[in-house]
Parts: C-alpha cells; structure tokens; sequence
C-alpha cells in the first residue's frame, strides 16, 4: 500500500488539493453513505450501485491512505471488514451538505 501524501506531495491550491483527495464520483459517494456511521463492504456497493467491486476497492484503498477512512478487519470466518470515516474523513461533511443543498437548489430551478 502506497504512503499517506505528505504535504508537499499535494498542489499548492487548497481547491486542488481537496479535489485531489475527493474528485472522483465514487469518493464522493462513499463519503456520503459513510457520514451516517460505519458500514460494511458489502452495504457500500449496495447503496453506491453501478460501481464494480474492483473500483470500490480501489477507492476505499486510496481514501485509507490518504487518512479520510479506516478499515476494520474482524478475525471471523467469513472475514468481516467494516468502513467508518475518520474524524479527518467527518471534517468533509460541511463540505458534502453544500453540494447536496447546491444540488437540490439546482434541480428545483430546471423546475
């Protein structure tokens, strides 16, 4: 697994950096259906839909490294992991709620 980026791994414009850690739609998503708590691998591909297993894993490894999720393995048979947001991953809700309200406002003016 690659290592956490350190800061001067990161674009120096803040908006770059913070689309940089969430730009992709599926990052999004996870973040969103993590807000309410801790859910498992298979709940998130549930709820997130159209995204293959593949990129799921993919974007839950990159969110891990870059400090915004955790993963917890549980020593059972079958394995059980379990996704919560770290309380860096929980600072981007001010974050998502503006761009639920945004969307919300924009579909209600194509009204």
């Amino acid at each position: 697994m690659s290592e956490q980026k350190t800061t001067k791994d990161l674009p120096a414009c803040p908006v770059e950096t913070t689309l940089t850690l969430i730009g992709d739609k599926w990052k999004v998503l996870i973040l969103r259906d993590l807000l309410p708590g801790t859910k498992r691998f298979g709940e998130l591909k549930k709820s997130i839909g159209s995204v293959s297993q593949k990129v799921l894993t993919a974007q839950l490894r990159d969110m891990e490294t870059s400090g915004l999720v955790s993963r917890k393995v549980y020593a059972e048979v079958p394995p059980r992991v379990e996704y919560s947001l770290t309380d860096l991953g929980q600072s981007l809700k001010p974050i998502l709620d503006a761009m639920q309200n945004w969307g919300e406002n924009y579909k209600a003016a194509q009204n």
